[in-house]
């Protein structure tokens, strides 16, 4: 609480300083800063609305008529699990497993469990695990597939294949697990009712994350985590979410086993006017969620069921750490909400439509508030820096303030800080990665859009990409510079 008080005079104490000052010439940025802010917070409340009316009253009343609908059902749901570990900590492998015999041993309806992994160690591990947990699991079958390390798609393209063997019917489940996280012990309990609804495509869940690292990215985690606790809500009341998270999503077994979905996930790809055509490495999640968005399928989340991820540091320092996440995120994001954009409001309906055009305008409208100030602190009054400094601190405050809405306790002072870090640096990575959608890179594993030695053409390109990021931010320099009216 000292932390707060201590935020919150700064706050007032930074903006009193500036309270009598002479803000002749920076007019124009202080409109530029509260349309802007009009805007995008405008658009956030809406968001903080929607999720709210979905965790308090939709998603209720959604649960007690799926579980009615299952309760209906003659046979339940065979739940079936399909996990990829790759260069994942012993201990975190061990952990992983057993939740998932764990909810494997809850389902109804029996389980099976395809294991992909790649090196000895882990394969030993999952049977010696295996083996001590299979007295109390009659009802489930294991299947290990050891591969060569080709990389995260051709793995669960192979699983997929293995699973289809089985025939799962419209009524089982397919659970994607990442080799990182642990799944919740009822999860087929819990996800299968709202697959009584044949709309229902997928569905993602919350997510709480388990971080021995720098203290610093561990709250920038949980910040984010509890960001998108509040998207992913207001989504769902319209029936689509913006990405099947590759942690852990729910899919309908027989969708997830198509032969079309399969090939997608495995070797997909997008044809650019500039870059050609980009095959795609990394984002696995958007292949499955592009799959069933442009088939119509709805994707829901549950609030109220959480997986647990064990995250560290893929980098020494946590800036770097953050960049380095950012840039495959942002990356796998962009390289697919364009051809969503495409399918049009109609097909996807008018808000999904409009969510996915915000993720691309986002990038400049973030960055041009911060330009607008700076230049008009170069050209017009320096005052306009401390006051910028204190609206940054209100706003973000508050609307920290707002999210801790969806996560019982209250929130810590530096969520402001990183918050700011995450919309000024993120939208910065955005912009690079919009202009460079062939770069692609894992974090954990050695998969990479590039090489050692680089092709004259792939110069080439690279050099164009500089030159279109260049010249859309002069853009936006020069949309700022005429909107503050430093050029009239």
């Amino acid at each position: 609480m000292l932390g707060h008080l201590i935020y919150i005079a700064a706050c007032a104490a930074i903006a009193l300083s500036v309270y009598d000052g002479n803000f002749t010439g920076a007019e124009g940025a202080i409109l530029t800063l509260g349309v802007i802010g009009t805007w995008r917070y405008g658009w956030g409340l809406v968001n903080f609305t929607r999720a709210l009316i979905y965790i308090r009253a939709r998603y209720p009343r959604r649960r007690r008529a799926a579980e009615a609908a299952y309760a209906r059902r003659p046979v339940p749901a065979h739940g079936y699990f399909m996990v990829t570990s790759y260069k994942i900590e012993p201990e975190v492998t061990r952990r992983v497993y057993q939740s998932i015999f764990d909810a494997a041993a809850a389902s109804e309806g029996g389980a099976t469990i395809v294991a992909s992994v790649v090196e000895g160690a882990d394969l030993r591990l999952i049977r010696d695990l295996h083996a001590a947990n299979e007295a109390r699991m009659p009802g489930v079958k294991l299947v290990i597939d050891q591969i060569p390390g080709s990389g995260k798609r051709d793995a669960i393209a192979r699983s997929l294949r293995l699973l289809q063997r089985e025939a799962p019917t419209s009524r089982d489940v397919l659970v994607f697990v990442d080799g990182d996280s642990c799944v919740p012990r009822d999860i087929i309990a819990r996800s299968a009712p709202f697959f009584t609804d044949p709309k229902v495509g997928a569905l993602t869940t919350d997510e709480r994350v388990e971080i021995p690292d720098d203290p610093t990215f561990r709250e920038w985690f949980h910040l984010r985590f509890q960001q998108r606790q509040m998207m992913m809500s207001s989504m769902a009341l319209g029936g689509r979410v913006l990405t099947l998270t590759g942690r852990m999503s729910v899919f309908r077994a027989d969708l997830a086993t198509d032969p079309s979905f399969v090939r997608q996930v495995q070797s997909d790809h997008i044809e650019h006017w500039r870059l050609g055509n980009i095959r795609f490495l990394t984002g696995d999640d958007k292949s499955t969620w592009f799959w069933l968005l442009s088939r119509g399928y709805h994707m829901t989340y549950l609030p109220d069921v959480h997986s647990l991820s064990m995250e560290s540091q893929p980098k020494p320092g946590f800036v770097e750490s953050a960049i380095a996440l950012m840039k495959r995120w942002f990356g796998n994001m962009l390289r697919t909400n364009g051809r969503a954009l495409s399918l049009g409001p109609s097909r996807i309906g008018a808000f999904t439509w409009w969510s996915i055009l915000d993720q691309r305008i986002s990038i400049f409208t973030t960055l041009l508030g911060p330009i607008a100030v700076i230049l008009t602190a170069i050209f017009a009054t320096p005052l306009v820096l401390p006051a910028y400094v204190a609206w940054i601190m209100f706003t973000r405050y508050l609307y920290c303030a707002a999210l801790s809405l969806f996560r019982p306790g209250f929130f810590p002072i530096t969520y402001p800080f990183l918050l700011y870090f995450g919309q000024i640096v993120g939208a910065t990575v955005k912009s690079y990665a919009l202009f460079r959608l062939d770069r692609q890179k894992w974090t954990r594993q050695g998969a990479s859009g590039g090489s050692a030695r680089i092709p004259v053409g792939t110069r080439i390109r690279n050099a164009s990409s500089t030159a279109m990021q260049v010249l859309a931010l002069g853009w936006l320099a020069l949309a700022a510079s005429i909107l503050t009216g430093i050029l009239q």
